[in-house]
């Protein structure tokens, strides 16, 4: 065997693999990142909100699935040309309960 074939069969094992659904995030996350470059304060809302997301355990499939298509529908008004700015919704103390 030629040392270098076993340097790059170890290179190529130490590349991370992403499953399908990491890879629908990173497709989203690029779109996003696209789309939010021609509107001011979108870019930091942006990543910042799927910073936050990224901490939700890999475990929870439903859940990273349910957000996924959420932002999907996002995407789809950050797009539109009318899109001057995006709200949201926050839960106060009394929702919490």
């Amino acid at each position: 065997l030629d040392p270098r074939d076993r340097f790059l069969g170890k290179q190529c094992r130490s590349m991370t693999r992403h499953s399908k659904l990491q890879k629908q995030i990173l497709s989203l996350y690029r779109a996003f990142l696209k789309a939010g470059k021609g509107k001011p304060g979108f870019l930091p809302r942006i990543q910042d909100e799927f910073r936050r997301n990224a901490r939700i355990p890999r475990t929870d499939v439903m859940h990273i699935e349910y957000l996924l298509r959420r932002g999907q529908r996002q995407l789809e008004q950050l797009r539109d040309t009318n899109t001057k700015q995006m709200g949201t919704f926050v839960k106060t103390r009394l929702e919490e309960w």
